[in-house]
C-alpha cells in the first residue's frame, strides 16, 4: 500500500514546483526518486519520446539504467508497447512476459527486478514518455497504480508546462529582436536621409537596395551604419 501522507506530500511540493521556473530534468528526477519512496518500491525511472523513440532520462537507484538504457538501444520491452499504445503495461511477474520480451527479461531478473509498471506520460491519448515501477515482486494493486498515475499526469504536465514556456520565451525573444531591429533600421534611416539629404523613405529604400546588393540583412547594414559609421 502506498504512503498516503507521503503522497499528498509530494502532490503539495510539485504544484509549488508547477508556478515556478524549472528545470525539467531536475524535476523528473525528483519525480522518480520520490514516487520510488511513495510506492515504497525498489526503484523508478523515466524516459521521454524524441524522434518516436523511447530515450532514458534517470532511472533511480543508477543499476536500474541498464534496464531503461536496454529499451532506448533496442526500442522493445513493456515500457516502449506501454509507450507505443498510450496504455498502462502492469508486469507482476515478469516471467510471464519471456515470449514477448526474453532479453529484457533476462536483464531484469539480473538487476533483481521481477515486477514492474508502466504509465504512459500522455495527454489525449498522445504519450510523450513513460513512468517505470520497479519492483522484486508486487502484484500492483489498483490505488498503487492509481496514485502512480496521477503522478505521471502531474510530470506530463512539467512536459507541457516547460514546453510552453519555451515557446512563449521563443517568442518573446523573436519580438524583442524584432523590435531592437525596428529601432537600429529607423536609425539608420535618419543617418542617411541626413546626409545624403534624402527623404527617410528614399532612406530607406536605398539601404534596402544596398542590403539586397550586397547579399547582407537590412538590419546588419543598419547596424554598421548606426555603429560603425558606414555611409552609403
Amino acid at each position: 500500500m502506498y504512503d498516503h501522507h507521503l503522497f499528498v506530500q509530494t502532490l503539495s511540493d510539485f504544484v509549488r514546483t508547477l508556478v515556478r521556473p524549472y528545470d525539467i530534468d531536475s524535476v523528473l528526477n525528483d519525480l522518480a526518486l520520490r514516487v520510488a519512496k511513495v510506492l515504497h518500491v525498489s526503484g523508478a525511472g523515466v524516459s521521454l519520446s524524441h524522434d518516436g523513440r523511447l530515450r532514458m532520462i534517470t532511472a533511480i537507484p543508477p543499476h536500474l539504467m541498464a534496464l531503461e538504457k536496454y529499451q532506448e538501444e533496442n526500442q522493445t520491452g513493456p515500457c516502449v508497447d506501454a509507450f507505443r499504445e498510450s496504455r498502462r503495461a502492469l508486469v507482476p511477474d515478469l516471467e510471464q512476459g519471456r515470449d514477448l520480451w526474453p532479453e529484457y527479461v533476462d536483464a531484469a531478473l539480473t538487476s533483481g527486478t521481477r515486477s514492474l509498471a508502466c504509465l504512459p506520460l500522455a495527454l489525449e491519448d498522445e504519450a510523450f514518455g513513460t513512468l517505470t515501477l520497479y519492483a522484486e515482486r508486487r502484484d500492483w494493486p489498483e490505488e498503487d497504480v492509481a496514485a502512480a498515475g496521477l503522478l505521471a499526469d502531474m510530470a506530463t504536465g512539467y512536459l507541457i508546462n516547460a514546453s510552453t514556456h519555451n515557446q512563449q520565451a521563443e517568442l518573446n525573444q523573436q519580438l524583442s529582436h524584432a523590435l531592437e531591429s525596428r529601432v537600429v533600421i529607423e536609425q539608420a534611416k535618419g543617418i542617411i536621409a541626413e546626409a545624403r539629404s534624402l527623404s527617410v523613405d528614399q532612406a530607406f529604400e536605398l539601404i534596402r537596395r544596398h542590403a539586397r546588393n550586397h547579399q547582407v540583412r537590412v538590419r546588419d547594414l543598419a547596424d554598421a551604419i548606426v555603429h560603425m559609421g558606414l555611409r552609403l
